[in-house]
């Protein structure tokens, strides 16, 4: 597994780090059998460290988990806790409830757009209906069942997921609903 390891205005030592590949390390290997690669950033909010670990997995899933203490060790090893928590129940649920998938899941490059906020000046009134694009970046949609996109969302604690229903090769939303329950959009062409 791939490490990047690196602090926001805080000099990350080696110990730190010897400790970040070894703890994350084991946690991830007991549960994801080809982890790819993680990305642990550490910064401070006032009085506490903060740390923001992501980890890929071959197949397709994000997992993230975030903590804070006023010791920079407890934070990683907070949120190393909730990551393995993340990813055990990850594991779970394919056991419980999905086919183990024998492939990665495929992923199909997008664009993905950044457009600037509308300032809502009442006594102006904008000269075109188009947005301006501030930002242009290379994204990639996965093709899942409609069970692992959910679960993908709920690891990542996501809003939304954009996936490519593997059912029918349509591109398909899931979202976490105001009233806790998840929605699913699935598009019809028109006949």
């Amino acid at each position: 597994m791939r490490y990047q390891i690196s602090g926001k205005q805080i000099d990350i030592g080696d110990a730190l780090q010897t400790h970040v590949k070894e703890c994350l390390g084991s946690a991830v290997s007991k549960y994801a059998e080809r982890p790819t690669d993680a990305n642990v950033i550490f910064s401070r909010s006032g009085h506490e460290y903060v740390c923001e670990t992501t980890v890929h997995l071959s197949t397709g899933l994000t997992a993230s988990a975030k903590a804070s203490a006023h010791e920079i060790y407890a934070a990683f090893d907070s949120c190393c806790d909730k990551m393995e928590k993340q990813l055990r129940r990850y594991k779970r649920r394919l056991k419980d409830h999905h086919k183990e998938r024998s492939q990665p899941v495929e992923l199909f490059g997008a664009s993905s757009y950044i457009l600037a906020a509308s300032e809502h000046n009442d006594a102006a009134e904008p000269e075109t209906l188009q947005p301006i694009i501030v930002a242009e970046m290379e994204t990639k949609i996965p093709s899942l069942s409609v069970g692992e996109a959910v679960m993908q969302m709920e690891i990542a604690g996501a809003p939304l997921l954009v996936f490519r229903n593997e059912g029918h090769d349509g591109v398909n939303v899931v979202y976490r609903r105001d009233d806790g329950n998840v929605g699913w959009i699935d598009p019809r062409p028109e006949k």
